[in-house]
């Protein structure tokens, strides 16, 4: 879809929100004139709206912002997941003209206009997530570039949308890669060496591995399991990323591969992969899990975590007939398999965020686990 990219700064321009189902709001642009296409969800974080929008799992969405107030605290250069933001688009019912926080190096509307994003005010988010939730996520049209809303309502319908699509090749590095320097808690260590298959993956989880002592390297979507295996990593880690997880079969087809020969951390797209590469299915959910306020237990010990999650597909477990998987962790909400386990090879994965910190730190611990299998599997493979 054609897409412009002229400033509105000061400029008032009527704005549509226009679903597949012909449903259509009306809201004010904000940031720049144009429109553009994508699957409309709805995000109920308070806070986090940098980290949203440069998070690689949102490509081919627009996003949704519950909360009704949203730029406040301004935008700066730590609180991004990615090189740029991934969302097609951007919902709120009103942007704060008032950027106030200490951290702030600049504000919204100028960050909107520098990364091309075409965002929408004054829309009813609350009768738009009311929509969504009744309805189910669906293809969209956000357009400040005014037009006949019939016309959006049949652009919206005709859109490609995310289901069986590759969007993965969108957000993936291009070639492998070292994030943060060798790596090691201690001076003089020989460092643990994680290879990270990069979905969409959000810095965070790099920056996370990289504290921890490890040695992180990044490749492609696309990077085969005997060229990961060479590199004689001490555990692989499957990142989060965008889209359906069925639009990827040439990386189910390498996971598998990888069984048996090193610990393997999957999260969010990770173990949806992990579920299909076990034999699985996937399903696509009503509505998705997208905020920083998912409750989720943890089936061992009955602890609820609050988790920060954004998926739209879930794993369905009981089509695993041939490995040995157990659920690990059940979303407390809808009942979804929030974690699974291989019971012979030293595999794990959540559907959710562990490096997003809602809590802030509840689910650091994953990511100690990991280590600890990695250390693990270093001292068997050297014995």
């Amino acid at each position: 879809m054609r897409r412009l990219c002229k400033s509105m700064r000061g400029k008032e321009l009527k704005a549509y929100v226009a679903l597949e189902d012909g449903r259509v709001f009306e809201g004010k642009g904000f940031g720049l004139e144009g429109e553009k296409e994508g699957e409309i969800v709805f995000n109920t974080s308070m806070t986090g709206y940098q980290e949203i929008m440069t998070d690689p799992s949102y490509k081919g969405q627009i996003v949704t912002m519950t909360y009704p107030l949203i730029g406040n605290y301004g935008v700066n250069e730590d609180d991004v997941e990615s090189d740029a933001p991934k969302v097609e688009g951007f919902i709120v019912r009103e942007f704060s003209r008032l950027t106030s926080n200490w951290r702030a190096t600049g504000d919204l509307e100028d960050y909107f206009r520098k990364h091309n994003i075409i965002a929408v005010e004054e829309i009813d988010t609350r009768a738009l997530t009311r929509h969504l939730r009744v309805r189910g996520v669906m293809k969209g049209i956000i357009s400040t570039a005014g037009g006949d809303p019939e016309d959006l309502v049949r652009k919206a319908k005709n859109s490609r949308g995310i289901v069986g699509v590759d969007l993965v090749q969108e957000v993936t590095c291009k070639a492998p890669y070292e994030f943060g320097g060798p790596g090691s808690r201690k001076k003089g260590d020989d460092p643990l060496h994680c290879v990270v298959m990069d979905f969409g993956v959000k810095r965070n989880i790099l920056r996370i591995l990289h504290r921890s002592g490890c040695r992180v390297s990044v490749v492609p979507a696309h990077a085969k399991a005997k060229d990961i295996l060479a590199m004689k990593p001490d555990g692989i880690l499957l990142s989060n990323g965008p889209g359906d997880p069925g639009g990827v079969p040439y990386v189910i087809t390498e996971i598998r591969k990888l069984f048996g020969h090193t610990p393997i951390f999957g999260i969010c797209l990770g173990q949806q992969l992990l579920g299909l590469a076990y034999g699985g299915k996937t399903y696509k959910l009503k509505f998705g899990h997208r905020g920083a306020n998912q409750p989720v237990r943890e089936t061992a010990t009955g602890k609820v975590y609050i988790t920060s999650e954004n998926h739209g597909f879930a794993v369905d477990v009981d089509t695993i007939k041939d490995e040995p998987v157990r659920i690990t962790h059940v979303n407390l909400n809808d009942g979804t398999v929030e974690g699974i386990e291989h019971e012979k090879y030293p595999i794990f994965s959540v559907q959710y965020h562990p490096e997003a910190s809602p809590g802030p730190h509840d689910s650091y611990g994953l990511f100690e686990r990991f280590r600890g299998m990695m250390e693990n599997f270093r001292k068997s493979d050297n014995a």
